[in-house]
């Protein structure tokens, strides 16, 4: 290649621009009307691909000046059409240039520890931690201790790890971060890019921002009728929804037709077409790059339609070899000219590249030794040097979408194949790296992860359970996100093979709905799997199946839940299996058949060895909850220490915080003062967790003691308490269970009709959700001690009766219950 070709592409790039006046005018109106724009501003740069919108994006941010901050999102790279990943990289670009991130910083944090439970934050996995000042000076002072994402306990260390106090102030006075804890995981995504919006909008006061978003239509490549999306694009509509003192410059092929959303986006978006370079332009680009010769310069130019993209793909032939650039007639002659000009060498490699979505040096090198092509350092800058090589983060580069078509169109699909297969075996080593260097790869760490499943699904060398390894693996690297984008590949590519394995469907399906549950979204898992009988001969089928038992045990479906755990039980033999077991207990109990619970938790704490401490805690802590339910006081105690000393020797902070709860539930019947403080202690501990569930246990244990202690205002605050967050976490039976007990507070309060009232609401409740008929016998015989007679509680009561199998005698049940409930009435039968 001669000498200085970059030198020379970016003087008649540079040229290329004198033609956009228009664009480049209405750009400068646009930032000249910023101080006085009173609401977010979109500059949409809309034109067909190849137009050159990338490259006129770049010329926008070199002329903005040194007045505004600028950042700019690539959808083109996978990994940023994902909200996480992109307010990660907005964050970072605009950190670099002085913008504080302090309550987006820890709102981010709360959401990253959301879909990574399994991980705890150090410097070394919270995104930021080195960039920023609030995160790392929380992770010094917690000096190793775990440390909890949640927005209280972060904006408490806060105080203590700054020693500003306006900054201090403004943190623990934000009202999004003070609702944080109580919001769910969408929800939760929605409040952090307010808050970057809102950090933005304060920063831009000094010092105006603008943000460039390329390539739209990679998030969104085919609207519905009326331009609406399937909501790909949501987090971005919300993000620059906000996005004010600031400008939103845009680049997609068609208009942004988001007033089909919002009629308010008509007065907020400016659309600015890129047309084809006029003729003049398009001879002056040649002529700049030393394309002069005037019968060869009009027919490129004719040839070209005006697309720099194969403007500038002449004048790499040319650049490649100035003697033989012969007429061109079509924009597919001006690429099969280029090709014929490049060494063959170059050219086979370009077409193996091609295959990749990204690439970079090592990749080079994998497909170079593996098809016997040139592999050194100066082919490398060869190819990354023409026009249609984009450079990306990381040293990574892609070929634009045009030169990759006609790059693959040389190649067999057995060739396509074996090079799939290659880059997953590069994209394998890349992804064991940064797992050994836990500080490795940002933002991007899991994206190689991400590649690895495309390759393999198009090398057809990928199982479903391999599919799954690289999820696991992703969600411990790189959260939800890179297992929401293998979904998002995983359903591209069963949509162009409409006969595809079902087994790649079944992986998809069970992602999927892995991802919609830890969001909380029971009901779209109950969609996405609505039959799941049958399924349990895989293990991708069993997790499936597992998901969907989940989702409908929240939604109070108990029965249904608990016959997919059977089936799961019993035709698994995988790692799932002990999982559907516990689960299975867990439901059975809670139906009553409590012998049928015990023998089968006491089977899955023999199968579970020494590298499933956690699981044998949590087996214990179930028999403990068995035996209180049967109001076998000491028994529960003794078990209750025995799953503490588990939790404690498996070091896991979620099982000794539900040990807390459980202590002080357990203690309302044995100690009723000490319970009152331990709910105290368990609420502290669950609200670190954010464990919304476990806080409406401890609340709800709490008023059960002030009952019992006489504090009826404490009590029906605590129960209002439980009954915010029980209605959060949507546990029906949990709520059920504070009404059971509120009654009594209601009765000691003079509310009869009230309490008999909300008894039955209880007792129907429990049966609806097919949970707890040892409670709907209670709530019998404590409505039968106030003399009433209710038909229908009694026939309630005889279904209830059918269903429980104690361990014991039913009689001797009943004496202990009458006992409980003589505690509760005190004096008011």
């Amino acid at each position: 290649m001669p000498i200085g070709p970059r030198y020379r592409r970016v003087s008649a790039l540079q040229r290329q621009f004198f033609d956009r006046e228009a664009v480049l005018a209405g750009y400068e109106e646009a930032l000249r009307a910023l101080p006085a724009a009173g609401e977010p501003q979109v500059f949409n740069v809309v034109g067909v691909g190849g137009i050159g919108k990338s490259r006129l994006l770049q010329e926008l941010r070199n002329r903005t000046g040194q007045g505004y901050r600028t950042a700019r999102l690539d959808l083109q790279i996978p990994a940023l059409r994902q909200q996480e990943d992109a307010l990660a990289v907005l964050r970072t670009e605009f950190g670099a240039q002085g913008v504080k991130f302090d309550r987006f910083d820890i709102a981010y944090a709360v959401l990253w520890q959301r879909v990574h439970p399994q991980l705890r934050m150090d410097r070394t996995r919270t995104p930021f931690a080195e960039e920023s000042d609030v995160l790392s000076k929380i992770l010094d002072d917690a000096m190793g201790f775990p440390v909890f994402g949640t927005a209280a306990g972060l904006v408490r260390l806060t105080d203590r790890a700054l020693s500003n106090r306006s900054r201090k102030q403004r943190i623990k006075s934000d009202p999004t971060l003070q609702d944080l804890d109580n919001l769910s995981n969408a929800e939760l995504g929605y409040a952090v890019s307010y808050l970057l919006a809102e950090e933005l909008r304060e920063a831009s006061t000094e010092q105006p921002f603008v943000l460039f978003v390329d390539a739209y239509e990679a998030l969104v490549p085919t609207p519905l009728p009326g331009g609406k999306s399937f909501g790909a694009d949501a987090w971005l509509r919300d993000l620059l929804g906000q996005l004010q003192g600031g400008l939103s410059v845009v680049a997609s092929r068609e208009p942004l037709h988001w007033a089909a959303y919002d009629e308010d986006w008509a007065s907020v978006i400016r659309h600015v077409p890129v047309e084809g370079l006029p003729m003049a332009a398009r001879l002056d680009l040649l002529s700049a790059a030393g394309i002069i010769e005037g019968g060869r310069q009009q027919s490129i130019a004719e040839a070209s339609a005006g697309v720099p993209f194969y403007l500038h793909l002449a004048i790499d032939t040319y650049l490649q070899n100035p003697a033989r650039l012969e007429t061109t007639i079509t924009s597919e002659h001006i690429v099969q000219r280029f090709l014929q000009h490049v060494p063959p060498d170059e050219v086979r490699i370009l077409e193996l590249l091609s295959v990749a979505r990204t690439f970079d040096f090592g990749a080079f090198r994998a497909l170079g030794r593996a098809f016997n092509l040139p592999t050194h350092l100066l082919t490398w800058e060869s190819l990354t040097a023409y026009s249609f090589a984009y450079p990306l983060s990381q040293g990574w580069y892609r070929l634009h979408q045009l030169m990759v078509a006609a790059l693959q169109s040389h190649l067999s699909p057995a060739v396509k194949r074996s090079v799939h297969d290659r880059l997953r075996a590069y994209w394998d080593e890349v992804a064991d790296r940064f797992e050994r260097s836990p500080d490795g790869g940002g933002v991007s760490r899991s994206s190689p992860l991400r590649e690895a499943v495309h390759h393999g699904l198009h090398a057809e060398a990928i199982s479903a359970e391999h599919i799954h390894e690289y999820a696991d693996r992703g969600m411990a690297m790189g959260g939800r996100q890179v297992v929401d984008g293998i979904v998002k590949d995983l359903r591209e590519y069963l949509a162009a093979r409409p006969g595809a394995d079902s087994s790649v469907r079944e992986a998809a399906d069970c992602l999927e709905a892995e991802s919609l549950l830890s969001r909380g979204n029971a009901r779209a898992v109950i969609d996405l799997a609505p039959e799941v009988a049958g399924r349990a001969g895989s293990a991708v089928s069993a997790r499936l199946s597992l998901a969907a038992a989940n989702a409908r045990r929240i939604a109070g479906e108990s029965g249904a839940a608990a016959r997919i755990f059977q089936q799961v039980w019993e035709e698994q033999t995988g790692p799932v299996r002990l999982s559907a077991g516990f689960c299975l207990a867990d439901i059975r109990m809670w139906q009553g058949d409590f012998a049928a619970a015990f023998d089968l938790a006491e089977a899955v704490y023999g199968m579970s060895g020494a590298d499933k401490p956690v699981l044998r805690a949590d087996v214990k802590r179930l028999l403990h909850l068995g035996h209180r339910f049967l109001l076998s006081f000491d028994a529960a105690e003794a078990l209750l220490h025995e799953a503490e000393a588990e939790y404690r020797r498996a070091e896991d902070p979620y099982g000794l915080a539900n040990i807390r709860t459980n202590r002080a539930e357990l203690l309302v019947f044995t100690g009723p003062e000490a319970a009152v403080a331990e709910a105290g202690e368990a609420l502290a501990v669950q609200r670190e967790l954010g464990a919304q569930h476990e806080i409406g246990k401890a609340y709800t244990a709490m008023a059960m003691a002030q009952i019992r202690l006489g504090e009826y205002d404490r009590a029906a605050s605590s129960f209002h308490g439980a009954y915010e967050a029980l209605d959060r976490a949507g546990y029906r039976s949990g709520r059920a269970r504070a009404d059971m007990y509120r009654a009594f507070l209601l009765l000691r309060q003079g509310d009869r009709e009230e309490a008999l009232a909300t008894w039955r609401r209880a007792a129907a409740e429990f049966e609806v959700c097919d949970v707890y008929p040892s409670l709907i016998l209670a709530i019998h015989r404590a409505v039968l001690r106030l003399g009433e007679d209710d038909p229908g509680l009694v026939n309630t009561a005889l279904r209830a009766r059918d269903r429980l199998r104690p361990l014991g005698s039913p009689d001797a049940l009943e004496r202990r219950t009458d006992d409980v409930l003589s505690q509760f009435f005190g004096g008011t039968v």
